[in-house]
């Protein structure tokens, strides 16, 4: 069922200061834009609910020309002119996670939860598996007593607050693999042509880390099982725990799951963790499971992901892995 065009306006409406937030003044008019535009919003609607997000639409704008960063009224002619071209890549296509920027505050969690063995990493939406490597990238933490830099050029970089656990190298890690429902091919050209379009216009940063994450995913192409995270990830952890300490995490991927889904979710990764079967780190929307923050402190009034371990808050997130601020205990 499409959603109704006054739900969308809110969710344009929010998306915009996530675009503020995240360095983008041209998605953030864009957004601003529809959420003020009876007809766009209409136009949107006709879609289905999960087709719905604006950095689709405006992904699938941009790969049929129109120019960002550019003016509002180029996304709108091109939206209510479209000839269906539009509209098909829409459908066609997704929005994948592959912010490798985000390994900057996930990487301080990875190499605290490592004990004798090294990782074997799952990651859950992983897409074409570009944040399955980070033990191939270098990092640079800033903070007010000081910096950590780590590894090798490019490094990844964040700002970081709080007594954050940021270690002297990166996490050593023995095996890898993900789970998505459509997983990208990363020796496609096409596949990594449309992640390039999913980075906010203005991050050129983001698109360069993008560019060096496909050739490092290239030189060792990661395993990825295709299916529902919900029935593969068992057998997945069980195959991991033979190679390593288990890990397994995902970033900005369970809002896509249904209420329903989510909360089952969040029973099954308790119940392994609980086990003794893995460790888990997510990086997801406040309100996307919500039981995760439980005994944090109250939201920042920025928009920012919840870094949780083992169901526990332990850090709020910038979106791209700006910044990281630690409230959580040093481990």
């Amino acid at each position: 069922m499409a959603g109704r065009p006054a739900d969308l306006a809110g969710r344009y409406a929010e998306f915009a200061a996530w675009a503020t937030s995240g360095g983008s003044p041209c998605f953030a008019r864009w957004a601003h834009g529809v959420a003020s535009d009876d007809e766009v919003l209409g136009w949107i609607s006709t879609l289905p609910a999960p087709k719905q997000q604006p950095n689709l639409v405006f992904a699938a704008a941009r790969w049929h020309g129109v120019p960002a960063p550019g003016p509002y009224a180029a996304l709108r002619d091109a939206l209510l002119g479209d000839d269906g071209a539009i509209r098909a890549t829409i459908m066609e296509r997704a929005t994948q996670t592959n912010e490798v920027g985000r390994l900057a505050t996930l990487v301080p969690v990875f190499t605290s939860l490592g004990g004798d063995r090294p990782l074997a990493l799952v990651e859950v939406g992983t897409s074409a598996g570009l944040c399955l490597y980070p033990d191939r990238w270098g990092y640079a933490w800033s903070a007010p007593d000081g910096g950590v830099s780590v590894g090798p050029e490019p490094r990844l970089p964040c700002t970081v607050t709080g007594p954050a656990p940021l270690p002297a190298a990166a996490p050593k890690v023995a095996w890898r693999a993900g789970i998505d429902l459509n997983p990208l091919d990363v020796t496609d050209d096409d596949a990594t042509a449309w992640l390039e379009h999913l980075v906010w216009p203005e991050n050129q940063d983001r698109r360069a880390f993008l560019r060096h994450a496909v050739q490092v995913a290239r030189t060792d192409p990661p395993r990825i099982v295709a299916g529902d995270l919900l029935v593969e990830l068992p057998s997945l952890v069980q195959e991991a725990a033979e190679h390593g300490d288990v890990v397994v995490f995902h970033t900005a991927v369970i809002m896509y799951l249904s209420p329903d889904d989510r909360r089952r979710f969040d029973t099954m990764m308790r119940s392994l963790v609980a086990e003794g079967t893995c460790r888990w780190v997510s990086n997801e929307d406040p309100a996307v499971l919500p039981s995760v923050l439980d005994g944090a402190p109250a939201l920042p009034e920025v928009p920012t992901m919840v870094l949780g371990v083992d169901g526990r808050a332990v850090a709020w997130a910038h979106q791209h892995g700006r910044w990281l601020d630690w409230f959580g205990q040093r481990a």
